[in-house]
């Protein structure tokens, strides 16, 4: 328990500070790739909770921080992520987070009800698309927009393994504008790119 915030407990438990988030993400996960991709969600998850639950933005980052920081050690649909949010009720992690962790995989049979659950699904795939995107852009982040975004999403060869199923559905879930949507997590990825080297 030493891990926790005693501070901010509720009902479901108590919610990890974001720097002990971080350092459990460390501590889990050694591929840089993973970390930032952990790093780009919690990005969109904070701007997205700025305007959906104000009071609660750390709550959301500690979410996308965590939500595949058991997937390097237990990659398979059988322990991913289940093993993750087993060890994170085990430290007292709260509900809502496990639970939000739990359904951002499709086959893990748990409803996304929350709206915290909603956006890290919505998020999740899209934020590692648009790194990919950026990576082939000789300036990056500077001139990235949702048009382009959308450009490749059509190209099924580029970055093949995102699912663009979960991108369509994680939108429609939400109902959100698909341009705001993208330029949204663009604009929340890009102003982490310097911290994470992107």
């Amino acid at each position: 328990m030493d891990r926790l915030n005693p501070d901010n407990k509720d009902a479901g438990g108590m919610t990890l500070t974001i720097d002990q988030a971080r350092t459990l993400m460390n501590e889990w996960v050694a591929s840089p790739a993973l970390r930032i991709h952990m790093e780009c969600v919690a990005a969109c998850m904070a701007a997205y909770a700025r305007e959906l639950d104000p009071d609660r933005v750390d709550r959301w980052i500690v979410t996308g921080l965590l939500h595949d920081f058991d997937y390097e050690k237990h990659p398979s649909r059988e322990e991913h992520p289940f093993v993750g949010v087993k060890h994170l009720e085990s430290m007292g992690v709260d509900e809502e987070t496990r639970t939000a962790i739990l359904g951002h995989a499709e086959y893990s049979g748990v409803p996304r009800e929350s709206s915290m659950s909603k956006a890290l699904f919505a998020v999740d795939e899209l934020a590692g698309f648009i790194v990919a995107c950026a990576k082939v852009r000789p300036n990056g982040f500077d001139d990235l927009q949702a048009k382009s975004v959308k450009k490749k999403l059509k190209d099924k060869a580029f970055a093949a393994a995102v699912s663009r199923h979960d991108i369509e559905q994680g939108i429609a879930e939400m109902g959100l504008d698909r341009d705001a949507h993208i330029q949204r997590c663009i604009d929340a990825i890009a102003a982490e790119a310097p911290r994470l080297g992107l």
